[in-house]
């Protein structure tokens, strides 16, 4: 049984020009080649996708940014709630807009969001987390998850966010 408990509800979300303000992750971590043809120590990037529980596809964790938290904390709270994860929040990746046909209320009644998604390095899975009844998690390849996103804002947050600013981390590293 986990201890800790998802938020729900519409009541302390945060809202911008109409749209509904999230917060998400894209969790990432290092595995090694399994090349044995190769002399080089290769690293693997991966990184954690879920299940959406309205369809076919894989996601990225994210939720509502909440009126009590900083953006930073609500994406580090999203991926403890739906994919059991914890670890060290890095940069922001950018902001993506997209229309949501789940969430529309008062408030936006066009479902439209923008979230600010972030790198999120992993150091920990949680054997139990608040959505483990309902989300499964799969570590993949960039490739993979390329192909599994369900959602075309979320393969651009993996392609022209994390990938870009995974490539500029790397080269820093040698720098």
């Amino acid at each position: 049984m986990c201890d800790l408990v998802a938020r729900t509800g519409r009541h302390q979300q945060r809202y911008e020009a109409g749209c509904r303000l999230v917060a998400g992750c894209i969790p990432y971590r290092y595995r090694q080649s399994i090349d044995c043809s190769s002399d080089t120590d290769e690293k693997i990037v991966e990184v954690l996708m879920i299940n959406s529980t309205s369809g076919p596809g894989l996601l990225f964790p994210k939720g509502g940014w909440e009126n009590d938290e900083t953006v930073g904390e609500a994406a580090v709270r999203e991926a403890i709630e739906e994919a059991g994860v914890k670890g060290d929040l890095k940069d922001l990746l950018g902001h993506y807009d997209f229309k949501s046909k789940t969430h529309q209320d008062e408030f936006c009644p066009e479902g439209l969001c923008k979230a600010a998604m972030f790198a999120l390095f992993v150091r920990e899975e949680l054997e139990s987390w608040p959505e483990q009844s309902i989300r499964q998690r799969s570590w993949l390849t960039i490739t993979e998850a390329v192909e599994s996103c369900r959602h075309p804002w979320m393969r651009d947050a993996l392609v022209q966010g994390f990938l870009n600013w995974h490539a500029e981390k790397s080269e820093e590293a040698f720098d």
